[in-house]
């Protein structure tokens, strides 16, 4: 059956999560942020997933901006920067700023162009997807944009993957969901997406009932396997 949908995560996947962190750390007067951002950028990243998982399996759900300062206060204060109040606000606004990967702008347009449906399902909320897709002005390239909030639970929950059938009317075998999460590409393969995952970091393969169809170190390849 062929693709007709192709389906993004977006932090990490379609924008930088290590961004704000990066470009904090480059600021004047950061020294000494600059010695802890690499440490800080993963640390918050890993909390702000953990979370969502937590919230998920405790039935305690909470917008993903909350659980992003969450994450941010824990990462923060495990390297000893739990006082710096400018510093924690700096960060929380750059990460409504994140900028896109340099190669996504060219892979959604050829997505466009070739007359497929192109989407983010997110675990984000509406306005910080809202500010991170004008931020990257990516918003022509994409027919809509989902968020997780519409059904009050984070991924991989599979009432977040039936938002993609309910919105463009296709089955799971039309779509290819695309994530930078090796979990979220295990989880999404086991609803019956054909998946790609994005794996950036050269990371081993979740051990989970469900693996990626597909593994692409970024997003370039994404159109020809759209193209089947």
């Amino acid at each position: 059956m062929p693709i007709t949908t192709c389906i993004f995560d977006a932090y990490g996947t379609l924008f930088d999560v290590s961004a704000a962190a990066r470009q904090a750390a480059a600021e004047p007067g950061r020294d000494v942020f600059a010695r802890h951002w690499p440490a800080i950028a993963e640390k918050w990243r890993l909390k702000q997933l953990q979370y969502t998982w937590l919230r998920a399996v405790m039935g305690q759900h909470l917008e993903f901006w909350q659980v992003t300062q969450n994450g941010l206060d824990w990462a923060l204060d495990s390297e000893g920067l739990q006082d710096d109040t400018e510093l924690r606000d700096r960060l929380l606004q750059l990460y409504w700023e994140l900028a896109a990967y340099p190669e996504v702008p060219a892979m959604l347009g050829a997505l466009k162009a070739a007359g497929l449906n192109t989407a983010i399902l997110s675990n984000g909320s509406p306005d910080m997807l809202a500010g991170a897709v004008r931020s990257a002005g990516i918003g022509d390239l994409l027919d809509d944009v989902l968020s997780v909030e519409s059904v009050g639970i984070f991924k991989p929950a599979r009432a977040v993957y039936d938002l993609v059938g309910q919105r463009f009317g296709c089955v799971p075998e039309e779509v290819l969901f695309v994530s930078s999460n090796g979990w979220d590409a295990c989880a999404a393969a086991g609803y019956g997406f054909t998946t790609a995952w994005v794996n950036r970091a050269g990371d081993p393969v979740d051990r989970l009932p469900t693996t990626p169809r597909h593994r692409l170190s970024d997003l370039t390849g994404i159109p020809d396997l759209a193209h089947g």
